[in-house]
């Protein structure tokens, strides 16, 4: 299965694994499955390391690459395609920007979105679990 991880699930896979649902821990440790990460979850660490709503343990730019390295994980690179489909996603779903991205980013490589986020979730046009 191929993975893309919400900002949050790579935030608790690094820093609080016991926060991740039994299922997406599964789902991220097995050996078949392709996990990747979007290079708009980096900005959404610095952000909140930069405005001390996340604490972690090195520079935001440090700690991102040395865990998605770390981890195999495989960055998916954003694209004009990318935008439009986040701008041109079937309503109702929530204006959050880098959400939209994250779910065009998911339907555009055919990804499961590996969230928490309930709105995603519960949004038909997207594969996720958590």
């Amino acid at each position: 299965m191929k993975l893309l991880l919400d900002t949050c699930t790579i935030i608790w896979a690094v820093s609080q694994p016991e926060s991740l649902s039994d299922h997406a821990r599964a789902a991220l440790t097995a050996p078949e499955n392709q996990v990747a990460y979007s290079p708009l979850s980096c900005a959404e660490v610095a952000w909140a390391s930069e405005r001390r709503r996340i604490r972690i343990d090195r520079h935001w730019k440090r700690w991102f690459r040395h865990y998605t390295d770390l981890n195999g994980w495989n960055e998916v690179p954003i694209d004009l395609s990318i935008v439009e489909e986040a701008y041109s996603l079937p309503e109702p779903f929530h204006a959050d920007p880098v959400d939209r991205m994250l779910v065009a980013t998911s339907r555009m490589n055919s990804f499961t979105l590996v969230t928490a986020d309930r709105k995603i979730l519960e949004y038909p046009h997207v594969k996720s679990l958590w």
